[in-house]
Formats: structure tokens, C-alpha cells, sequence
């Protein structure tokens, strides 16, 4: 059985791309879960994941590190990690890079913290330039193969990217046309999303640093992880 190593549920949207695509897809795994800030957790870890870094996944002793690449190693396993048509697939990959690769004005002023509601207390034109992106490839792939996910009927790798966006839009109030908006909920009910969303509010470790980012870029309207 794979090994999946993640941080904190309530922050690490890296952590997320691949629990989620694992858990929504139905392939098994076991989760080892290792707090941010927690130097015991992290002791050694290292010798696990090149990069020393979450998430990496472990199978049959040999360690894939990075969310792309675990999709990838995933994808010559397992057939539903990407579309089977090839059109979809293409551009099924192209989002999920751009995502990989790009939206850092989005990741900078709302970093994911599942269990808070924040005002922020500006939106930046990068950062509205983001959150138009998004809306904008959403759209493009829900009209192109039809929805109700990016690429037709099926969740698939380019959703599971995705997915923590969908957990910063209901932290930020962050607004996107209706049907973006009606995407985000889509994955936000999902029975993983959901999974994961519990787990989140349960966790009582507390990252100085995560808090932090909030407070410079917003106010706290509601806490509702559990004290």
C-alpha cells in the first residue's frame, strides 16, 4: 500500500492536491500526518523525500516528492488520475501546471487556513488579476467538456489541483462569477473535501508563521477550529 506524507490539514494545500485525487479516486493509501513546527515529526525526513518536503509519497520504498509528480507516478498506475481523451487530457495538464507553477499573488495574500473566515483588508490588482484567472480558465474548461467537473463528468488530477483554491474562496469570501462559484462548492461537498475539511477543524497545532500571514493581510471575522 502507498504511504502518504502530509502536513496540517488546516494549512498545506500541497498536502491536499494529492490526499484529495488519492481519497476521491479510491485509492488506497496510509496517511502519516507531520505537524508544521513540529521538529520531532520532522526529524529525519529528509532521508524519506529529497526535497524534505510534504506532500511525498512512498511506495514499495521508493519516495515520489513534489504534488505533480506523485500525480504523474500515480497516472501509469492508476487510469482515472487524468482524462482519458486525449484533447482533455491536454488541457487537463496545462491547468494544473499553471497552477503548479503560477497564481503566487493568490498564494501570498490568502495561504490556505481552512478554519478561519477573513476580511482582507485589500485586494491588490495581482491579486485580482489571479482570482479573474481562475474564473476565466474554470469557465473555459467547464464549458469545453461540458462539467460538472474541469474536464466533463469525471474528477480528475486537475480538480484535485484546484482544490485548495476552493478552500481559500470560502476562508476569503473571494468573489468569482456564478458558475466558478458554483465549481468551488461542487469540490468543497465532495465526500473527501469534506474528510479533510473535519479533519482541518480538529487540529489544535497552531503554525506561528501561517497565523501570522493572516493577521497582516486580513482580519479574523470567525475561528472555528477547535480550541
Amino acid at each position: 500500500m502507498y504511504t502518504l506524507y502530509i502536513a496540517n490539514k488546516n494549512y498545506s494545500s500541497w498536502s491536499l492536491r494529492a490526499w484529495g485525487l488519492m481519497r476521491e479516486l479510491g485509492i488506497p493509501f496510509e496517511e502519516h500526518l507531520m505537524p508544521f513546527g513540529e521538529a520531532v515529526s520532522w526529524r529525519g525526513y529528509d532521508k524519506i523525500s529529497a526535497s524534505g518536503k510534504v506532500p511525498c509519497l512512498v511506495d514499495a520504498g521508493y519516495a515520489v516528492w513534489d504534488s505533480l509528480a506523485i500525480a504523474e507516478y500515480l497516472a501509469e498506475r492508476h487510469r482515472t488520475v487524468w482524462p482519458v481523451d486525449s484533447m482533455a487530457r491536454a488541457w487537463a495538464r496545462s491547468a494544473a501546471a499553471e497552477m503548479h507553477s503560477g497564481f503566487n499573488d493568490l498564494r501570498s495574500s490568502c495561504s490556505m487556513n481552512c478554519g478561519i473566515r477573513v476580511r482582507l483588508n485589500k485586494i491588490s490588482s495581482a491579486l485580482e488579476r489571479d482570482v479573474a484567472r481562475i474564473g476565466t480558465l474554470w469557465n473555459d474548461g467547464l464549458h469545453r467538456f461540458r462539467g460538472p467537473f474541469l474536464t466533463g463528468r469525471a474528477y480528475t488530477a486537475v480538480d484535485a489541483f484546484f482544490t485548495p483554491v476552493a478552500f481559500r474562496i470560502q476562508s476569503y469570501g473571494l468573489n468569482l462569477d456564478s458558475e466558478s462559484a458554483a465549481y468551488a462548492a461542487r469540490l468543497l461537498a465532495l465526500g473527501s473535501m469534506r474528510e479533510w475539511y473535519a479533519g482541518a477543524l480538529k487540529e489544535r497545532w497552531r503554525d506561528e508563521p501561517h497565523e501570522v500571514e493572516v493577521t497582516q493581510v486580513g482580519t479574523i471575522l470567525h475561528d472555528l477550529r477547535e480550541k
